[in-house]
């Protein structure tokens, strides 16, 4: 049986999702139709706006449901940055170094394309934004500054960044925020942050692929990426996908995901890989991590040898963001954080749900002084 050890990939469906993914399928109408079928499929869409937003502590009007995080992300950054920059005076977008591509791309994308300068904001050793430096830039552009994009987590070492500071330091500069790797795994509220808009994604909280979110401040009007329809408050058109919509509550209500237990989890692995592997590094360790994530770098091996041996035993992991899975490039997450070149390509992401148990823990532990050797072997 395999080991399934890449939660920060995405997560198994719950359960319950699936039946409620099951059941909306079976129902026939289109949510924007006027007859009693399309009011039928609007009023299950509604009712899990609803839902949702009482467990991301928005007002209802605030979701833009989306067909990914991805998609969420270029919406809002591409959509903030046009807004404010209509009269080319607010050129400038700030993200940190350790943003997931989802945010990166769209970020350089404008540059070449639409003038705009791109400032990528440092981090400490320990994986967490620079505030001195955040300081320092709002000081220094001001009134040029379209928006701010800082992650809430990152998807490769699990370290929880200060966005409630991000956005004290930004004041009336828009902040947006990819929470993806945090949702339903740490305490999220839109409300508490004082965000500007936020991004969510269906799979990584046992919904389906398939489903984000864009959380965006309600009276605030940006320009859409998709025109045709006008749903989701003219910002993305096309019908939306009521099953997923539906799923996605349904996985939401019913989560089966324990912080306390997930963290136990990690706590055991990270004791246990440190006993087998002596010379191993547990990355960002000393500092506030999600439950669920752990970055291991094993000096002397390669991390696509090491994941291609962890297969063979049936075990699933990383070497970062699947998102550039089979591309053999060093982690930007790592490099940003300082670490040498041999680190960085030799570092793993274990990541944990759910559905992982003390046994797959301990089983990995198990396989990994015979894979870590053979790794070796072959460098």
């Amino acid at each position: 049986m395999s080991i399934y050890l890449d939660h920060a990939a995405t997560t198994p469906m719950n359960p319950q999702a699936i039946e409620a993914m099951s059941n909306a399928l079976a129902i026939i109408g289109n949510p924007s139709s006027l007859h009693a079928d399309g009011r039928a499929v609007r009023k299950y869409v509604e009712d899990a706006r609803d839902l949702l937003a009482k467990n991301i502590d928005c007002a209802p009007s605030e979701i833009i449901f989306t067909g990914s995080g991805t998609e969420a992300n270029n919406i809002a950054i591409k959509g903030i940055f046009w807004e404010r920059n209509s009269s080319r005076s607010r050129p400038v977008v700030i993200t940190s170094a350790i943003e997931h591509q989802a945010v990166l791309e769209p970020a350089q994308w404008l540059v070449a394309h639409e003038g705009a300068q791109h400032i990528v904001l440092p981090v400490t050793e320990d994986g967490v934004v620079s505030l001195d430096a955040l300081q320092l830039l709002v000081s220094q552009h001001g009134d040029s500054i379209a928006l701010i994009s800082i992650m809430h987590s990152n998807n490769e070492t699990g370290v929880i960044q200060p966005v409630a500071d991000v956005v004290d330091i930004a004041g009336d500069i828009p902040v947006h925020c990819d929470a993806v790797q945090s949702w339903s795994k740490a305490p999220l509220s839109f409300k508490d942050l004082g965000l500007f808009a936020m991004t969510l994604s269906g799979h990584k909280v046992g919904g389906p692929i398939g489903i984000g979110i864009l959380v965006l401040s309600r009276g605030i009007d940006i320009p859409a990426l998709i025109h045709g329809g006008g749903q989701e408050r003219e910002i993305r058109s096309g019908t939306v996908n009521a099953p997923s919509i539906v799923a996605l509550a349904a996985a939401i209500s019913k989560s089966n995901y324990s912080a306390h237990d997930v963290a136990a989890l990690r706590h055991s692995f990270e004791r246990g890989v440190e006993r087998v592997i002596p010379d191993v590094v547990i990355n960002s360790a000393d500092v506030d991590r999600l439950p669920g994530i752990s970055s291991v770098t094993f000096p002397g091996t390669l991390n696509e040898t090491l994941l291609l041996l962890l297969d063979s035993e049936q075990i699933s992991c990383s070497t970062g963001a699947a998102c550039t899975a089979g591309v053999h490039r060093p982690s930007h997450v790592l490099e940003a954080m300082g670490l040498a070149e041999d680190s960085v390509m030799s570092t793993l992401r274990f990541s944990f749900g759910a559905t992982t148990t003390q046994s797959d823990v301990d089983d990995v532990i198990a396989a990994l002084p015979k894979v870590v050797e053979r790794a070796r072997s072959a460098r």
